[in-house]
């Protein structure tokens, strides 16, 4: 892919949203609002069931619902796509029921948040793998120490809520980080975003001899 290309991409800054990214940013929303769903009943209660030895270890699985605010970041690279992917499976979730109610919106609201914002320090310029695991593990630093903290695990002691920040970080920098990177790369080698950055940085390596 020539630079040019490139620079069409890029063309009016992070902030110049496209009608393709909003189209693709909501079909990744939904796509993952299904796997939430999928994730809240078919999986997460034999996982929670593994985790009653010690509770705190079942935030380990926090990153499945970190994933779409780190990789539409990734795919769309715009101020705002993580927030935007994120609520669009959030609100998808709670739409078709799911076991913790209304709550999983304001979880899709502070995990896009904390994702937009490990974005944010790299002014959205910057979409390596070190930046998908800063923005993971934001995601999962807000949505427990704004929230889960003092829901979820409002009974536990404290050294039992660090052990689940501790547990949700992890799982934030390598489900959500990790994850999301291999993730939007292997869209990429399918050729499902051409049209975004990601597409065309695996054109060019394709073209490397």
């Amino acid at each position: 892919m020539t630079q040019k290309t490139f620079a069409q991409q890029a063309q009016g800054g992070p902030w110049a949203w496209r009608g393709v990214d909003l189209v693709v940013a909501a079909v990744f929303g939904v796509a993952m609002g299904v796997v939430f769903i999928a994730w809240d009943y078919l999986l997460n209660t034999p996982w929670t069931a593994l985790t009653l030895a010690f509770p705190p270890t079942s935030s380990l699985a926090l990153g499945v619902w970190l994933l779409p605010a780190v990789a539409g970041g990734l795919i769309v690279r715009r101020p705002g796509a993580a927030l935007f992917v994120e609520l669009i499976a959030g609100v998808l979730e709670y739409l078709l029921g799911n076991p913790w109610g209304p709550g999983v919106l304001i979880s899709a609201v502070l995990q896009g948040l904390g994702a937009e914002l490990g974005f944010a320090l790299f002014r959205w310029r910057r979409f390596g793998r070190g930046v998908a695991m800063v923005a993971g593990g934001l995601a999962a630093l807000l949505e427990i120490v704004a929230y889960e903290w003092w829901s979820y695990a409002a009974e536990y002691s404290w050294s039992w809520k660090f052990a689940v920040l501790g547990f949700s970080v992890l799982s934030g920098v390598l489900l959500a980080g990790l994850g999301g990177h291999a993730l939007v790369r292997a869209l990429a080698r399918a050729g499902a975003l051409d049209a975004f950055g990601p597409g065309a940085e695996h054109a060019a390596r394709s073209d490397t001899p």
